[in-house]
């Protein structure tokens, strides 16, 4: 099952400020939803847990993940794999950032597919649910970029 996002929005930072927020994740990873921890590997590897809850298939769900693309100030892309309760994830999330006017235009797109139990018993659940924590996630960005 695979789930798609995207959308965009200006942040009040220069390009390049935004880019190295967006690029450490000691400063966006406590921002995802129901977030418990991270571990930093190196520069470009990190795992991140987080709180998982659909229907009644409950836990933490860890995911490694890497900086596939990083082009300072105009591009970064994360690939990531984990394990949830009941299932796999995979996942990638990109952000293009342009200048505008006293800021920055940033555009996201990502996909997390969900693979296993998680999703044949969770199935219609599952995209709402990430859209919502997806979006719980932009909101927060978009408070830390301003």
């Amino acid at each position: 099952m695979a789930i798609k996002f995207a959308g965009e929005f200006e942040a009040q930072r220069k390009p390049e400020e935004v880019y190295d927020f967006l690029t450490d994740p000691k400063k966006f990873a406590p921002l995802l939803p129901d977030f418990q921890g991270m571990t930093q590997q190196d520069d470009t590897h990190f795992t991140v847990k987080v709180n998982v809850g659909v229907s009644y298939i409950k836990g933490t769900a860890e995911v490694k993940m890497q900086l596939a693309e990083g082009e300072r100030p105009t591009r970064a892309v994360y690939k990531g794999q984990g394990t949830v309760a009941g299932g796999n994830v995979s996942v990638t999330a990109g952000f293009d950032l342009a200048s505008s006017g006293q800021g920055t235009k940033v555009s996201w797109k990502g996909e997390a597919q969900v693979f296993g139990r998680l999703a044949s018993v969770a199935g219609g659940l599952l995209e709402p649910l990430g859209r919502k924590n997806v979006q719980k996630l932009i909101d927060g960005l978009q408070a830390a970029l301003k």
